[in-house]
């Protein structure tokens, strides 16, 4: 599905809390996926990942570009001018495409996202309060750019599964990213539908578990996620990780959703042809 991203009016996806809270998560969590990836052997390196048809060398080259994709996308908001790179951006295809010309060994591709992963992490951390405060763009459209980086924190989060769970490694479970890349997940498939002009409105209640957490998501002509539970909401029940992975499209959903739930998960089902 080709994106459509909003680039006017108010942001479509919105967070409540304090904005800077994703800086910690997000940088500990691209060093980390950095410092593991350099243990790896060559067949290692060539081993399937969740991802269809990609090794993990396909996977590590995907995010050495998203890394310097967010990295532009939020400096050029912070300077008042965010871009509009995604308009015909497709999330199924288009990064098959922009990987297939990377032919570097492992050594290369190590280097190239390890350094990528740094300089990620440190504008980050060189963030001002009113930094956080800008606009900058995301699969969604101009979006805060917290919530930026709380796409690149939960798209990384997972691909960092898809790479240890087939190799059979352990999986770092960090309260605060699990929590922070579901509440993102769960709005991010809502604001793709109503990009494409999807108008069903509502709201979802999620009380979850390990870590504990309980948020809303609100749909009205954009997508809150607040939280706290919301009166007369239909509310989903669950252990945080193995809802993160059915809304990210890697396991079956581990609770029966109804119609009143399931509406809200439609986006990235259809972004990814599923």
């Amino acid at each position: 599905m080709q994106l459509k991203p909003i680039y006017d009016g108010d942001p479509i996806l919105k967070l409540d809390g304090d904005p800077a809270a994703v800086c910690v998560p997000a940088a500990r969590q691209t060093r980390r996926l950095a410092d593991r990836l350099a243990g790896l052997t060559d067949d290692q390196w060539a081993h399937p990942t969740r991802c269809d048809a990609w090794t993990v060398r396909d996977v590590i080259v995907h995010l050495t570009m998203t890394n310097q994709f967010w990295a532009m996308s939020v400096m050029a908001g912070v300077a008042g001018e965010p871009t509009k790179f995604l308009a015909n951006f497709d999330p199924a295809a288009s990064p098959l495409k922009m990987g297939a010309a990377n032919v570097d060994p492992p050594a290369k591709v190590l280097a190239d996202f390890q350094a990528s992963s740094d300089a990620w992490a440190a504008l980050l951390e060189g963030l001002s309060a009113e930094d956080w405060q800008a606009t900058a763009e995301a699969p969604p459209g101009h979006i805060g750019v917290s919530a930026v980086v709380h796409h690149g924190l939960w798209d990384s989060w997972i691909h960092e599964r898809d790479i240890f769970l087939p190799l059979g490694e352990d999986l770092i479970e960090e309260p605060d990213e699990v929590s922070m890349s579901l509440r993102y997940a769960v709005g991010l498939g809502t604001t793709l539908e109503l990009s494409q002009g999807q108008t069903r409105t509502g709201a979802v209640t999620f009380e979850v578990a390990q870590p504990t957490d309980t948020f809303t998501l609100v749909v009205t002509n954009s997508a809150s996620l607040e939280s706290g539970s919301a009166t007369e909401a239909p509310v989903v029940e669950s252990d945080a990780v193995p809802l993160l992975e059915g809304v990210s499209l890697r396991a079956p959903m581990p609770v029966e959703l109804g119609d009143d739930v399931a509406w809200i998960f439609d986006g990235l089902k259809r972004a990814f042809d599923q």
